[in-house]
């Protein structure tokens, strides 16, 4: 099997086998130009300013395009966590309220939340394996239903269909983080209410700028609790009544975008759009079903569910180790993610089977996990 994407169009060392992207992808090589045609608009006066904006309009059309959405409905914030705070500061919360999350969910997504304080906030966790843990834990006085659509930890795909229904039952926000998913596989942003991505894993961006997602059709009265220059609708001026927020999702934008890392962002979509997204999906989960057949036959256990249905891109090997076996597989020419007490292995278009047999080969060589 050839990779999907041409690894000569990502800056990979040659001889390495860069299996990350979970963590960070390897960087398109065309991303210099994207970075240089920013630098020029930025010094271009007003009109390098249009320019700009044209820029983020471009990318909202192509993430809409991905995320199988409108346009309208895509908004900018920094980071993940800076998007989940913006929806939990827009709610009434009531004393006794709660959330509903995996014990071990990503942080971004359970942090804004959690850290409030009037009132406190309960966290109902789900534990263990079960595909339907979490959705029962849906009860009266659960206002939203938090999940990554698969886990950053142990590479776990999230059935949101149930979760869909589970917030319905309950009247729940559902609240979803694709950051684990978005570039690889297919996204069904309508499903929740309200949804976040970094852009610096499978989406092929970089850091500075992440997707906020607004459904409007669900939530059409939606307003944040706060709002800077950028949110607010262009024209108005002085604050006798205040101006009116932008009527569309970059009332999550409060001020300028990352317009270098929407540049770069923009790239990268343009790239992905060459690709059909089930290909991609096939072509990377071909990769972590053989790598978990063949680990398995090491006896090398993995808290990710074989299962295709069940995982994403990434095989997860649980190590006390994981640290010191990062190193070793990367003095061996592998790229691999460390942290939270396991090694993660991500593959994306790039990657091929003979990178399943580097990392077989390495993982023998490297002794006992």
């Amino acid at each position: 099997m050839s990779p999907l994407f041409d690894p000569a169009d990502f800056q990979i060392p040659p001889g390495i086998t860069h299996v990350c992207a979970g963590g960070e992808t390897a960087a398109l090589r065309s991303h210099d130009q994207a970075m240089l045609r920013y630098l020029a608009d930025k010094s271009a006066g007003f009109p390098g300013r249009a320019n700009q904006e044209a820029e983020i309009e471009a990318a909202r059309a192509g993430i809409a395009r991905l995320w199988g959405v409108g346009a309208d409905e895509i908004g900018f914030v920094s980071n993940v966590a800076e998007g989940v705070s913006i929806v939990a500061e827009s709610l009434d919360w009531r004393d006794g309220d709660a959330i509903a999350i995996d014990a071990v969910e990503y942080p971004s997504v359970v942090g804004p939340i959690a850290l409030r304080r009037t009132p406190p906030i309960r966290l109902n966790q789900a534990r263990g394996s079960e595909p339907g843990r979490v959705a029962e834990l849906a009860a009266p006085g659960t206002r939203i239903i938090a999940a990554s659509y698969v886990s950053y930890l142990t590479g776990e795909r999230t059935d949101l269909r149930a979760l869909r229904a589970a917030a319905d039952r309950v009247g729940a926000l559902l609240v979803v983080d694709f950051t684990q998913a978005s570039g690889y596989l297919p996204i069904e942003a309508s499903l929740a209410d309200f949804a976040f991505s970094a852009c610096y894993k499978w989406m092929l961006g970089i850091t500075g700028v992440a997707i906020a997602y607004w459904n409007r059709a669900r939530q059409p009265d939606w307003a944040p609790a706060s709002a800077g220059w950028h949110s607010f609708a262009p024209g108005g001026r002085g604050y006798d009544a205040l101006p009116p927020l932008k009527p569309d999702a970059m009332r999550f934008t409060r001020g300028n975008p990352a317009h270098c890392p929407v540049y770069v962002l923009n790239n990268a979509l343009n790239y992905l759009h060459r690709h059909d997204p089930a290909a991609i999906q096939r072509h990377v989960q071909s990769l972590t079903t053989a790598l978990l057949d063949q680990l398995r036959d090491l006896q090398i256990p993995t808290s990710t569910p074989a299962d295709p249905a069940r995982h994403g891109a990434s095989v997860c090997i649980p190590s006390e180790r994981a640290g010191e076996l990062e190193v070793q597989l990367r003095e061996r020419g592998v790229f691999t993610w460390n942290g939270q007490g396991r090694v993660r292995i991500s593959f994306h278009g790039y990657n091929d089977m003979s990178d399943v047999g580097c990392i077989v080969d390495a993982l023998r060589a490297c002794g006992p996990v």
